[in-house]
């Protein structure tokens, strides 16, 4: 999507352009395979099924409602984009193993936000990438940075153990994913 925003904004926009939210749009674009559509098309039922599916879940994807209006409004789509323009303007993106990222980014002066996935959640960025021992792997690596770190995770007793070394803060908040059915939970906010 990124090479598209890139090189065809205007024509993105274009196939953009009259895309309706719709259930039954939704369910065509998440039947359709990625590999029979041009890079645009592919592009755009990406960003389609992202604004539209329910937590914008990557896999097991369901249609999302909002009361509130449509969650797919070009309108509401460009300046969106616009600010990602912006706010990526500055930034270096790497693409790499946590292991290898902090081995290349630590220094004294590095602050490390690290967000990995929940425990018992590991598959919801995908298969292997991260997997229940990392927590231990990650927790030991961050014993031996010069530079500080903050790591926020959900609160569980495994979690709780395999960061026992640092400083912890809890955190109450509501997730809302369903207006309807908000949860209470905490986070854990572990620092050195």
């Amino acid at each position: 999507m990124f090479r598209i925003l890139q090189r065809h904004y205007p024509q993105f926009l274009e196939v953009l352009k009259f895309q309706l939210t719709s259930r039954s749009e939704f369910e065509r674009l998440t039947k359709t395979e990625p590999e029979t559509l041009t890079d645009l098309e592919r592009a755009a039922r990406f960003l389609y099924l992202q604004r539209t599916a329910f937590g914008g879940k990557v896999d097991g994807r369901s249609f999302g409602v909002s009361l509130r209006g449509a969650r797919f409004d070009l309108s509401k789509v460009v300046p969106l984009l616009e600010d990602v323009h912006e706010r990526l303007s500055g930034v270096i993106i790497e693409r790499l193993p946590y292991v290898d990222c902090i081995k290349r980014y630590e220094r004294s002066e590095t602050l490390f936000y690290l967000d990995p996935p929940y425990w018992a959640c590991e598959d919801y960025y995908g298969k292997d990438v991260f997997a229940a021992d990392d927590f231990q792997k990650l927790a030991d690596q961050l014993k031996t940075i010069k530079g500080r770190f903050l790591l926020s995770i959900n609160d569980t007793p495994q979690i709780r153990e395999i960061f026992a070394d640092f400083d912890v803060e809890e955190v109450s908040l509501n997730y809302t994913l369903n207006t309807n059915d908000q949860k209470k939970v905490r986070e854990l906010i572990f620092s050195n």
